[in-house]
């Protein structure tokens, strides 16, 4: 359940701005909005340029619920953190030490923002995928920048695997018209395997075990 999903517009001189980069021209429009899982109710505040600017993302909405029937355990890491959501929610839900990266220092600093409103302890770092994480983790999920490129997005599924500890599990969540089948194919590629633990009007969210 959520609410408060208020769409905002760009300036027409930043239509190509994109959440993956640090456009410091965009016009600072900030949103709150609050979030409900399991026992809790959680803040959140967004801004221009950061994913997703409006509320919780439907897709990231779906993936934390899968992960809720997945009970995740140890070290997690939130990539391409966004505002912070996924890892804050579950840091808080299941107890887990949790990393948050995202390539974005807005981003990031909303990240912060957004465990200190919501009592969570998170560390949260600005890295370009794995650039600047030296960890080892249990769990590492994703919702994938599609927009940055399938080379992009495909050496974040790579990098995964070599950021999990052995029998570790990534978690991506996919709209089938995104590309959900070649994802499946790069993920059996670099992981041998992958399990589709969600399949509904078009959404894919894929677990893979190294």
């Amino acid at each position: 359940m959520y609410y408060i999903q208020i769409k905002t517009k760009r300036r027409k001189n930043n239509l190509h701005s994109h959440y993956f980069l640090h456009d410091q021209n965009l016009m600072s429009k900030p949103k709150k909005f609050f979030y409900v899982y399991g026992d809790n109710e959680y803040v959140f505040f967004t801004d221009s340029g950061i994913f997703s600017k409006s509320g919780m993302d439907a897709n990231t909405d779906i993936l934390l619920r899968s992960l809720a029937k997945e009970k995740p355990a140890g070290k997690f890491l939130d990539l391409g953190c966004g505002y912070g959501c996924v890892g804050i929610v579950l840091a808080k839900a299941f107890c887990l030490d949790v990393t948050q990266v995202d390539i974005n220092p807005a981003a990031v600093a909303l990240t912060i923002k957004n465990s200190l409103a919501n009592n969570v302890k998170t560390k949260a770092v600005v890295s370009d995928g794995y650039s600047n994480i030296a960890d080892f983790f249990d769990a590492i999920a994703l919702n994938p920048p599609i927009h940055a490129g399938k080379t992009a997005v495909h050496s974040l599924y790579s990098g995964s695997y070599d950021h999990l500890k052995d029998g570790g599990l990534f978690y991506v969540v996919i709209n089938k018209k995104h590309g959900a089948e070649s994802t499946k194919e790069k993920l059996i590629q670099v992981f041998a395997n992958c399990e589709s633990i969600y399949k509904k009007n078009g959404i894919r969210v894929f677990k893979c075990k190294k």
